[in-house]
């Protein structure tokens, strides 16, 4: 059975930083890319940031320079460094892997974690 356990969420001041650490088990780690998204109260759930096993990695614009994604291979984790905290960052934070398809669509990832929450106060 596969399981997404997402942690590092939490309450930080506008400027500030938080980590997310998502730690995957029941999965071929190596053969799935991993993003993470997030969704904030009465909004879709939104590509932020993905990384291949390769380390190939991608950014939504609106946190490109600010976040960094990364990921321990033999620790079956990844990781999302988040900097320069902004009050519009504030949302639940989900991990996912993906097999196939486009990095960038929620529909082509094939396990979720269940998110963390993040929130900004300015």
């Amino acid at each position: 059975q596969v399981h997404l356990v997402e942690s590092g969420g939490g309450l930080v001041q506008a400027g500030g930083s938080l980590r997310l650490s998502c730690a995957a088990s029941g999965l071929t780690f190596g053969s799935y890319a991993m993003g993470w998204f997030r969704q904030a109260p009465g909004k879709e759930r939104e590509f932020v940031a993905a990384i291949r096993w390769s380390g190939d990695n991608y950014y939504a614009d609106s946190v490109k320079g600010r976040f960094t994604i990364s990921r321990d291979n033999a620790k079956n984790t990844v990781y999302l460094q988040m900097n320069s905290l902004k009050p519009e960052d504030t949302a639940v934070y989900y991990c996912g892997a993906r097999s196939g398809g486009s990095v960038y669509h929620t529909d082509a990832y094939d396990y979720w974690g269940q998110g963390t929450q993040v929130t900004v106060s300015s």
